[in-house]
């Protein structure tokens, strides 16, 4: 009786209404909001094939410990004191994590990583010691192990910031190596084996909509950058077009992920048997790449605002055109892995950029302007190709849900 209290307080019931999403949650979201400018940033004053691999790394670093944390909370009750304290204090070293990110391949190197690795190996830890005081053993040897994992890369964060230099980028990328290959072997440790794929079972709704308040986060930091970089311009016909392009871009990827694929995943994810497998695969890792076509295109925007009318050169180019295309890609895989077909619209758009991108050089005058207008135009006939196709497979899932609801009446 003595160890049953805790357990209510600590962990989520499954019950009706238990996986809303928390005003702490939604709290611990301001730290990424700073993180992910402060990326788009980095990459804007870095914007060499070195400084944009930077970039990814340390995006896919951010993510992974947002991720986790999302996971944490899926499972623990974040309106419990010890929860809120705990995501607390990882606001706090995300925020010390965040202010590293511009000089990370500089001088603070040591700063960045020694933050990463406080909060996912202080995260996880506190996991193990919320389940051992639960009484819930076989939960505590889950994170025991995914906690080896964190300590078997830590070293390699740590060495890279004390070497710095090209080594300090190998070392990060096997350390990210080495965490991102962790689930796919269900952290296999030795002695105690791997984990069961029962035991990483997720409440869907909440997974669902935390990932889908992550790319609202993002596409939040593109207006951002928008706004910013609008006021301190001067107020010119090229200057309000560029505006303009950034903002349509800006709706643009929002109707692509959140008019039938939030949606329609949160229902999937909803409805699946083994929720922890799509979590897995649909939310932490393909979800990535969302995130990363909307911090690229953030960087775009800024470039077209910055110098609307000047020739295009090969670097806007690639980052204005390959955006899109990288998100598409994304809404693509993501749509493909929650029971939607491939998509032929965003095929279409991804082979119509490429073209584009591989025709624009030899277009004359072609302007930074003209392209961002462009590349709106094509990812705005995606958007309603995929509208006029959701109306027939809309129809279909209705017509599917109600027969199983039929079945469940007669059974």
């Amino acid at each position: 009786m003595t160890r049953s209290l805790p357990v209510v307080r600590l962990f989520r019931t499954r019950e009706a209404g238990a996986d809303r999403v928390a005003f702490i949650e939604l709290f611990f979201d301001l730290v990424f909001v700073f993180a992910v400018t402060q990326l788009s940033h980095h990459v804007i004053e870095h914007l060499t094939p070195a400084g944009v691999l930077e970039g990814v790394l340390m995006l896919i670093a951010v993510w992974w410990v947002w991720m986790y944390t999302t996971w944490v909370t899926n499972w623990m009750n974040p309106e419990t004191g010890p929860v809120r304290w705990m995501l607390i204090a990882m606001m706090l070293v995300g925020l010390v994590l965040s202010t590293a990110i511009p000089y990370a391949f500089v001088d603070r190197g040591l700063q960045f990583a020694l933050a990463y690795v406080i909060m996912q190996l202080g995260r996880t830890i506190f996991v193990i010691a919320s389940y051992l005081r639960t009484g819930q053993r076989d939960a505590a040897i889950n994170l025991t192990r995914i906690a080896v994992w964190f300590f078997a890369s830590a070293p390699f964060w740590i060495a890279g910031a004390l070497i710095g230099g090209t080594a300090q980028f190998v070392l990060w990328a096997v350390a990210l190596a080495i965490e991102l290959f962790a689930p796919v072997v269900r952290y296999w440790v030795p002695v105690i084996g791997n984990a069961p794929i029962e035991s990483w079972q997720v409440a869907g709704g909440h997974m669902a909509e935390r990932s889908g308040l992550f790319m609202i986060v993002a596409l939040g930091e593109s207006i951002i950058v928008t706004g910013t970089v609008f006021s301190r311009s001067d107020l010119t016909a090229s200057s309000v077009l560029a505006f303009l392009a950034a903002f349509v871009g800006t709706i643009l990827f929002w109707l692509l992920y959140f008019s039938h694929g939030a949606e329609h995943g949160h229902r999937f994810i909803s409805r699946a048997e083994q929720s922890g497998r799509i979590a897995r695969f649909t939310y932490t890792y393909l979800h990535m790449l969302l995130v990363g076509g909307v911090v690229l295109v953030a960087v775009g925007d800024e470039l077209v605002l910055a110098h609307p009318d000047d020739p295009i050169d090969p670097t806007t180019l690639a980052v204005v055109v390959g955006a899109p295309a990288l998100y598409l890609l994304g809404n693509l895989l993501f749509k493909r892995s929650i029971g939607r077909p491939w998509l032929r619209s965003h095929l279409l758009g991804m082979a119509a950029l490429t073209a584009f991108w591989l025709a624009a050089p030899a277009l004359p005058g072609l302007t930074p302007l003209a392209v961002t207008w462009i590349v709106n135009g094509i990812v705005a006939i995606v958007v309603a190709l995929d509208e006029l196709g959701w109306t027939t497979e809309g129809d279909d899932d209705e017509n599917e849900a109600r027969t199983e609801q039929s079945a469940g009446h007669d059974r």
